[in-house]
Formats: structure tokens, C-alpha cells, sequence
């Protein structure tokens, strides 16, 4: 099935190079479509207006929209990471160059999107049915940045 909803990242002037440093953060990732302004405007005619791209198979739109609005943490893309050679690649690369590491697997990238990195092991860990285990991984994992996959089996574990 075709993905129906799209989110529209707004950037003032940095679509191009954020579509561009996401597609070396994320596999499987392309241009789809680039739309530039033209002479009726209200951008620099020829200069990106929007920028259709696929990260891992997930389609968003960037658009060059102004300085009118900023990115919060009111909206966030979770990325389930399956080991933790995942969780510290998107870790490092998102948080590099002017990023912001957060709590519990949040973080903000260098154009203020943000973003939650998370082992894929820790949704089954927080709804296990021994609610001492779940609290054990909820206390472990509200100390984190970075979550710890095994840092979190401990906790899990009772260790």
C-alpha cells in the first residue's frame, strides 16, 4: 500500500542541505522530486522551493518556507534500532555538528528536528506483565541520554 501521509519538514532556506545530510544519516534513502521557485516567486527564482525524499523507505517532504516557524518537541521521528550499533550510529550522526543529545533516547539535529532513538527491545521490556521489571527499566532508562540496550537487559533482569 502507498504511504497516504507525508510529514512536511519547514526549513528557512535549508531544506536541500538537511535532505541532504539525512540521506547520508539513513540506509535505503533517495530524492524523489525537487520543485524550485520560479520568476512569480516569492523565493529566488530557481532556488528550492521543496524537496520529496525517502528515508528507509518512510517519504517526507522539505520545504523552504521562511523564517515564520521553528521546529519543537511537540512533533519527533522515532527510530527503532534493532542492536546497539544502530542506536549509536543514528546517536552520533544526528547529534554531530551542532546537535543536541536530550533524555531517554531524545535528541535534537543540528537543523532542530527532533528526534527519538530507540532499541526496538524496549517496548516489550516497559510492557512486561512483572511491573517490578518494567519500573526497573523505566528508572534505568530515565538517568539516559543514549539509551544502553544492555544497560537496559540489566535492569530488565534484576542485575
Amino acid at each position: 500500500m502507498a504511504q497516504t501521509i507525508t510529514p512536511c519538514l519547514w526549513f528557512n532556506g535549508q531544506a536541500e542541505e538537511a535532505t541532504n545530510f539525512y540521506l547520508s544519516v539513513f540506509p535505503n534513502s533517495e530524492v524523489l522530486n525537487v520543485t524550485r521557485y520560479t520568476e512569480v516567486g516569492p523565493g529566488e527564482p530557481g532556488s528550492v522551493v521543496t524537496i520529496s525524499f525517502r528515508l528507509n523507505g518512510q517519504e517526507f517532504l522539505a520545504l523552504n518556507g521562511g523564517p515564520e516557524f521553528k521546529f519543537n518537541e511537540a512533533v519527533s521521528f522515532i527510530i527503532d534500532c534493532a542492536t546497539q550499533e544502530e542506536v549509536d550510529h543514528y546517536w552520533e550522526k544526528l547529534t554531530a555538528d551542532g546537535g543536541e543529545p536530550g533524555p531517554c533516547g531524545w535528541l535534537k539535529d543540528k537543523f532542530g528536528v527532533s528526534w527519538q532513538v530507540v532499541p526496538s527491545i524496549l517496548d516489550e521490556y516497559l510492557r512486561d506483565e512483572d511491573r517490578e521489571r518494567a519500573n526497573r527499566v523505566m528508572e534505568t532508562m530515565l538517568k539516559m541520554s543514549k539509551l544502553d540496550i544492555a544497560e537496559l537487559q540489566r535492569a530488565y533482569e534484576g542485575r
